[in-house]
């Protein structure tokens, strides 16, 4: 029995036939195809400051295929900062942010070569500033915690096999207009930097743990004391 989903990815193109290896490296998981379950997000990805796009839309069939789901009880907040920071080009402005970078790909790494599919968050510009500010020991774990609740991060599927990439199917794609979903994009970000920048003026409480404090601990994987997930 089939189990079919319908995803959405934002473009500048149309794109009928998705090809495993194409794109950037350097997004959230490494190279895939990145989607989203929620067409409106996926025309506001698909617009840029001077250019609309289209919202592809595909049926996946996840029948036979291995989904890791980062937003699962199995994982935690510091498995996906260490997925980041494996793929994403962070700013190390200091020698704790490059033993702090190593200490997560060394203990909070998930494996992910055996799946076919990947489901989490997505790291906008904005919510990628908060994994850089706690990866440079200047936003608690508390704090990043906050900062996840602060906007819509929007949940997205990645293909990231070739089995993956053969049960999917092209549907249609619909026009994203530039003068209608730029702006929702830019006020997404907008609105969430305005709240981190709160967040990160708060106080500093005594029992704040950063990542210096993660490495000191000798915190791994399971710990109890890491949230077991990221907040809804």
């Amino acid at each position: 029995m089939s189990e079919m989903i319908t995803i959405y990815h934002g473009s500048r193109m149309i794109i009928r036939e998705p090809v495993l290896g194409m794109g950037n490296p350097n997004n959230d998981y490494g190279l895939g195809f990145y989607c989203t379950r929620e067409i409106e997000l996926a025309k506001e990805w698909a617009c840029g400051e001077e250019s609309g796009g289209f919202a592809n839309q595909y049926d996946l069939d996840l029948s036979g295929l291995s989904v890791m789901k980062l937003t699962g009880d199995n994982y935690n907040i510091l498995n996906w900062i260490a997925l980041l920071v494996n793929n994403r080009r962070f700013r190390l402005s200091n020698d704790i942010a490059a033993e702090g970078k190593n200490y997560l790909l060394s203990e909070f790494l998930p494996d992910i070569s055996s799946f076919d599919v990947i489901t989490g968050y997505r790291a906008d510009d904005s919510y990628f500033s908060f994994a850089n500010a706690f990866l440079n020991n200047a936003l608690s774990l508390e704090q990043l915690s906050k900062a996840m609740r602060l906007g819509k991060l929007g949940e997205q599927t990645v293909l990231v096999s070739q089995k993956a990439f053969e049960q999917l199917r092209f549907i249609r794609s619909e026009p994203a207009d530039r003068e209608t979903y730029y702006p929702l994009r830019s006020t997404r970000d907008r609105e969430a930097r305005e709240a981190f920048k709160k967040e990160r003026s708060t106080q500093r409480t005594l029992d704040a743990v950063y990542i210096l404090d993660i490495m000191r601990g000798a915190w791994r994987n399971g710990d109890a004391r890491i949230p077991r997930n990221l907040p809804e």
